[in-house]
């Protein structure tokens, strides 16, 4: 399995996607801290966190006796700048011309 599929597959499930939202919000969080976030059994939320490790949408690091948490947003970026990017800077960057357009119109 590639890094894309590891990153298709983690993002599939929505509790996953909760963690990173979560994750998104505040960095740095415990697994009992996620664990609050969900209606899963601590193991449950490890499983998912692994998914999620390998896929490097998480990392973590050791605090004391605590294992932090955080998102690595760098493996979506790259699915972004590969499958979506290319395929609407175009279309993105006229609606930005329209928009500034239609905005300085407006105020003459």
């Amino acid at each position: 399995m590639d890094d894309d599929d590891r990153v298709f597959k983690a993002l599939a499930d929505a509790t996953r996607r909760l963690l990173l939202d979560r994750l998104f919000e505040r960095d740095g969080r415990t697994l009992t801290e996620l664990e609050r976030e969900t209606a899963m059994t601590r193991f449950g939320v490890m499983k998912h966190l692994r998914v999620l490790e390998e896929a490097g949408l998480v990392v973590t690091r050791r605090s004391g006796r605590e294992k932090l948490h955080f998102l690595n947003p760098v493996p979506i970026r790259l699915i972004h700048d590969r499958w979506i990017d290319k395929y609407t800077e175009t279309p993105a960057s006229m609606l930005a011309n329209l928009k500034t357009t239609l905005e300085s119109e407006d105020e003459q």
